[in-house]
């Protein structure tokens, strides 16, 4: 059995190829059917986010696995494989599991210590496990992973005042418009980066928001949130009326399809107002023949890496910190991943020893004759079983703790030749 994750991000592809492989979570229960019916993939996980798609497996033919999760990719896209193939990334093994852990740390992120994607991480987790894609091995990797997130953001000063996709996209329009106080600005849903959207524009000086979204009870209570501030509420099908009155729009739903284009605001639009949209959607809720028309300037994702550069360099140097603490996570990871080699082997011989035990203090018990009281029988019970404990603990802790792979090889022909032990018949 091996690790491998096969994925792309915004470092490998553009939003337009990113989009056309986000995974949405009420589509996550058929992709991951889907996957863990491919003869070579014993164990899958799907992490989608608006920055990457990641499918973490496990296979006992690796590169077999790995073809069928293209085969996958492309055909969930619709891109052909050879166009798609330049977009992905492949790792294996150690890389896979360091991968992961940089990722759940925030040092993969477009935004460097990013807080979000550790409960992205999670809810990869739940979802696997709920979807019986995640068993033995990938369950422990991502235990694992999550406990190596949590430490660099409790242990490492990296998180501290980082910014998000939202207070860049903030930051963008401020640079754009330089005084967010005098503009009229629009958010398109309510949900977590709609939230971080109000935070940074109150904390940047904007006074005239509003929401709009298809739940008006989960825009009010985004609202509710900024008491002190005039949060206006709107139904999302007052959107196109609303946008025509806004300076600057932001949009951050789930939808799977664009909401805006040329058409529907050529519509709306005095040729005379400028407009500013700022979509930060994976897949885009902006068309972009929007930037077709002369009074409108739209942005998306891939647009923020200039403003996310200049808030990097700071903490790059704690970036080095958290590798640290990450390399202390894999390396216990690694150390549980070759103790599984041992298992068989171990397990049988606890067996052997155990059935041996019990035939013998059953002898013992019988000579002494049924006058021999309960009480003393389970001292004796307990004699037993604490002498082939401890005979058996410091053999299992070297031959665990043997990291040359033929070396503990090794060892384990040595115990099942010297004990006679049959290891395939406890493996079945």
């Amino acid at each position: 059995m091996n690790i491998a994750v096969v994925g792309l991000s915004h470092k490998t592809a553009p939003v337009e190829v990113r989009e056309k492989l986000s995974i949405p979570e009420p589509q996550m229960e058929s992709a991951i059917a889907h996957l863990i019916s491919y003869p070579h993939i014993e164990e899958v996980a799907v992490l989608s986010t608006c920055n990457r798609l990641e499918i973490y497996i496990v296979s006992n033919e690796v590169e077999q696995g790995i073809r069928e999760v293209t085969q996958f990719l492309a055909e969930y896209s619709k891109l052909p494989v050879r166009s798609l193939r330049q977009h992905l990334f492949m790792l294996l093994h150690e890389d896979a599991v360091m991968h992961s852990m940089r990722v759940a740390a925030g040092l993969d992120s477009l935004v460097l210590g990013e807080g979000q994607i550790l409960s992205q991480v999670k809810n990869t987790h739940k979802l696997g496990q709920q979807y019986n894609g995640i068993k033995t091995i990938l369950n422990r990797l991502f235990k694992q992973t999550i406990t190596a997130g949590k430490r660099v953001r409790t242990e490492t000063s990296i998180g501290t005042g980082a910014v998000s996709i939202s207070s860049a996209a903030v930051e963008l329009a401020q640079i754009k418009v330089q005084n967010l106080a005098a503009c009229r600005v629009a958010i398109v849903g309510a949900g977590k980066m709609s939230r971080l959207l109000v935070q940074h524009l109150v904390s940047k000086g904007a006074v005239q928001i509003c929401i709009l979204n298809r739940s008006l009870e989960r825009a009010e209570e985004l609202a509710k949130q900024f008491s002190e501030q005039t949060i206006e509420i709107y139904p999302l099908s007052e959107m196109m009326s609303v946008i025509a009155e806004r300076d600057i729009v932001f949009t951050s739903t789930s939808a799977t399809e664009t909401i805006l284009d040329r058409t529907k605001l050529e519509m709306v639009l005095d040729p005379s107002r400028r407009l500013m949209l700022f979509d930060i959607s994976v897949p885009r809720n902006v068309h972009a023949n929007v930037n077709e028309l002369t009074n409108v300037q739209a942005f998306n994702v891939d647009d923020l890496k200039a403003v996310v550069a200049q808030n990097q360099e700071s903490r790059r140097k704690m970036a080095q910190e958290a590798l640290r603490l990450l390399e202390e996570e894999v390396a216990s990871f690694d150390a549980w991943w070759r103790s599984l080699e041992t298992v068989s082997t171990i397990s049988c011989l606890r067996n052997k020893i155990e059935t041996i035990r019990e035939q013998e203090l059953e002898k013992a018990l019988s000579r002494l004759g049924s006058e021999f009281g309960d009480k003393h029988q389970e001292v004796i019970e307990a004699l037993t079983r604490g002498i082939v404990n401890k005979i058996l603990h410091d053999p299992m802790v070297q031959l665990r703790a043997e990291q040359d792979v033929e070396a503990r090889r090794h060892c384990m022909q040595t115990l099942q030749m010297l004990f006679n032990l049959d290891v395939g018949e406890q493996a079945v």
